[in-house]
């Protein structure tokens, strides 16, 4: 499996799982520091009322090398889809496209998010229903994520796959630690 991580700089031209979708962020600069505008109901891209809505909002703290949910996909089958960005610190997001029915099925996007070199890392991934998910903090410090799902959460939404059940296109199956080593980070 050869690593292609998304870039922002290359929006147009790094082949997205179908429905997923990224929205820069704008940060907006100054000597008091940074303000940065994460959800808003204009945006049509990543909000509608009918097909896209907001439901609630969660921040999480993770600790640098931690994946959630290690050796586990976790999707929503029933159609939340979530969006996610991060505050501090930085993450790799791993989306697989599990839908039989989707012209990207068997599709892997690594997305890179978070306190990167010129804002590359501030934006909103969509991801969406049915689709394979998870996340690796990546940085030394902490990271935090907020998530914003279209849908109140519900126990019987979450569900989780091994990963190991998973085939990717190659053949081979998704490991944290092949993005550890592209982060020089300590395996697990």
């Amino acid at each position: 499996m050869n690593l292609e991580f998304f870039d922002l700089s290359k929006l147009k031209s790094y082949k997205l799982i179908k429905d997923v979708v990224v929205h820069p962020l704008k940060v907006n600069r100054d000597p008091r520091g940074i303000l940065v505008e994460i959800m808003k109901t204009d945006w049509k891209d990543i909000y509608s009322r009918k097909k896209l809505p907001f439901a609630q909002t969660y921040y999480s703290i993770t600790k640098s090398g931690t994946a959630r949910d290690e050796n586990l996909w976790h999707y929503h089958p029933g159609g939340q889809q979530d969006r996610f960005g991060v505050i501090k610190g930085e993450i790799v997001v791993a989306i697989f496209d599990n839908r039989e029915n989707s012209r990207t099925f068997g599709k892997l996007n690594l997305f890179h998010q978070g306190e990167l070199a010129d804002n590359k890392g501030q934006y909103l991934v969509l991801v969406p229903s049915r689709c394979f998910h998870g996340f690796l903090v990546v940085s030394k410090k902490p990271a935090i994520l907020f998530n914003f799902p279209s849908r109140l959460f519900d126990q019987e939404e979450e569900k989780r796959i091994p990963i190991n059940q998973v085939k990717l296109k190659d053949g081979s199956f998704f490991s944290w630690n092949r993005i550890r080593k592209e982060f020089k980070l300590p395996l697990k």
